[in-house]
């Protein structure tokens, strides 16, 4: 089964189109404030493929994320009851009452933590608005945690290079194999 290899072809070339970037900042910006999809899935393969420009797409990555975030906090300051039905019918609201007593025990650290970590994001820019947290501190903490896991990524993707570009294609059917059996595992014990 070729699957994965596939697909990391089809990935790696998409990463190369001369849009690349662009989509890459519509990405990050729509992720922060609504959208699913974490802007790691094109950063990395971008970083890998070009290398040599692995610290502008962080850079790229971390400012349309922070504005995004902005996008996010306005959502959660001026259009919540808008917005609360939606996260309740999609499964986001326990993640909100989580995100919220996060706030409320770390405050800052809270917007930092789920800027750099795999913690939905979205959901802390939200609240962060739905709580009116300080404006300047929610910046900082964005720019920071978020520029930290996207420099973080670039970083390891540029150094490993064509050497780790050529493993991966190699063991790229094995790893995707091996991720489905972990999530389909950890789906039946979580359940």
């Amino acid at each position: 089964m070729r699957l994965f290899s596939y697909l990391y072809k089809q990935t790696m070339e998409w990463s190369r189109h001369p849009h690349a970037p662009r989509y890459l900042a519509g990405l990050s910006f729509a992720e922060s404030s609504f959208f699913p999809v974490p802007p790691d899935v094109m950063l990395a393969p971008m970083s890998l493929a070009s290398p040599g420009k692995a610290w502008y797409f962080a850079g790229l990555t971390t400012v349309a994320s922070v504005l995004g975030g902005l996008l996010g906090y306005l959502i959660g300051l001026f259009a919540f009851d808008l917005i609360q039905p939606w996260l309740q019918e999609l499964g986001y609201w326990d993640a909100y009452l989580g995100a919220k007593k996060w706030f409320d025990h770390w405050g800052f650290w809270a917007i930092f933590l789920a800027g750099f970590s795999p913690i939905p994001y979205k959901i802390f820019t939200i609240t962060a608005g739905v709580i009116a947290m300080a404006l300047l501190p929610f910046v900082i903490a964005s720019v920071i945690g978020r520029g930290a896991r996207f420099f973080l990524v670039a970083a390891l993707m540029a150094w490993g290079g064509e050497r780790m570009e050529s493993a991966l294609h190699r063991y790229v059917d094995r790893l995707g194999i091996l991720l489905i059996f972990i999530f389909i595992l950890a789906f039946f014990y979580f359940k």
